[in-house]
């Protein structure tokens, strides 16, 4: 019989567990990077829109300076949740398992290992998004932890990237049109990067107060057509939900929540918050090597794996990674707080 607890069967168990809804990674940051360092990479673009320059035809070429980039390295904070795996799940009825047991003590065993490590991976893919959401709201990550030094990883966007509306130019204010301040909003994420935006993202609270907008509500029920895209409540589920479009932007409402380390529950986006951006961001998921003999020291994106400690007898399970989420263009992104 197969070890199901061996590191190849608790790779094959991650490989194909479903993952929560990580809807700003998978749109913002949708490729994957794997260095086989204890350091990520990454080069941030400075590019300017130069003219060539005039001279005679009778003179030497004028000397141009190639454009450049930014090269940053950095050596990520590891998440490694740990879970201490209770041998009782063997012989104690399921979740879900119908009362007098319908299942082997094997079978209970592979059914714990599984929830066991779809929680692992659903607590790193939501770190992942979390980090995803505060590359694209500030334009940095902060990392922090266990006898990790707290460290702020600017990736050097434009400060006019960035705008908080007071009063009297919050949307909720009268006389204020929200599409003009998008359109202005992607002139100048065009300007800043080459790049428009095509997708804006905003919390439920914007949403009500932008379909309120009689021109925004006329230009989505004009575009809607025969779309099954409807009414003023987007659907009720986490991640991001495509609420319209009117061209060139799609709109979307996006709910996530997280747990800090004080216990308490927080949106993953607060309140109030509009994000623009598109694909020309060119996120990335970047993955140091695993710093494990076990692991080969591969840059895996999750790498579980479990030992038994004797005294007393107990049964580990961890599963370790060394994320970090990267834009290397971002000036291709928007953050505006809007209320």
């Amino acid at each position: 019989m197969a070890d199901i607890f061996s590191t190849d069967s608790l790779v094959q168990v991650v490989r194909y567990l479903p993952q929560p809804n990580t809807f700003l990674l998978d749109t913002f940051f949708p490729n994957i990077q794997q260095e086989q360092s204890e350091f990520i990479h990454f080069d941030v673009e400075n590019g300017k829109r130069r003219i060539a320059p005039f001279v005679s035809p009778l003179v030497e070429g004028k000397i141009v300076e190639e454009q450049g980039f930014v090269a940053k390295e950095f050596k990520p904070a590891y998440v490694k949740p740990k879970t201490a795996f209770n041998p009782n799940r063997a012989i104690k009825r399921a979740k879900g398992e119908r009362i007098g047991g319908e299942y082997s003590p094997q079978q209970r065993i592979e059914m714990a290992v599984a929830d066991t490590l779809l929680d692992h991976s659903n607590m790193i893919k939501r770190r992942l998004e979390l980090m995803a959401a505060e590359a694209l709201r500030l334009g940095q990550v902060t990392v922090s932890g266990e006898r990790y030094p707290t460290t702020v990883v600017n990736y050097g966007r434009d400060a006019g990237l960035s705008v908080t509306l007071t009063n009297p130019n919050r949307w909720s204010d009268s006389g204020i049109e929200p599409l003009d301040n998008l359109t202005d909003w992607s002139q100048t994420v065009l300007q800043k990067s080459g790049a428009p935006i095509t997708d804006w993202v905003m919390t439920v609270d914007v949403w009500k107060v932008f379909y309120k907008n009689a021109n925004v509500k006329a230009l989505l029920d004009r575009f809607r057509g025969n779309s099954q895209i409807s009414g003023f409540a987007p659907e009720p589920r986490e991640g991001g939900v495509l609420v319209g479009e009117i061209p060139p932007f799609r709109f979307w409402v996006y709910s996530g929540w997280y747990v800090d380390d004080a216990g308490t529950e927080q949106p993953i986006l607060p309140a109030g918050t509009v994000i623009g951006g598109s694909a020309a961001i060119e996120g990335y998921e970047a993955y140091a090597a695993i710093q494990d003999p076990t692991a080969g020291f591969q840059a895996l994106p999750i790498f579980p794996k479990s030992w038994v400690d004797n005294d007393p007898p107990v049964r580990w399970i961890m599963s370790q990674s060394a994320p970090l989420v990267v834009p290397y263009r971002p000036n291709a992104s928007f953050r505006a707080t809007v209320l």
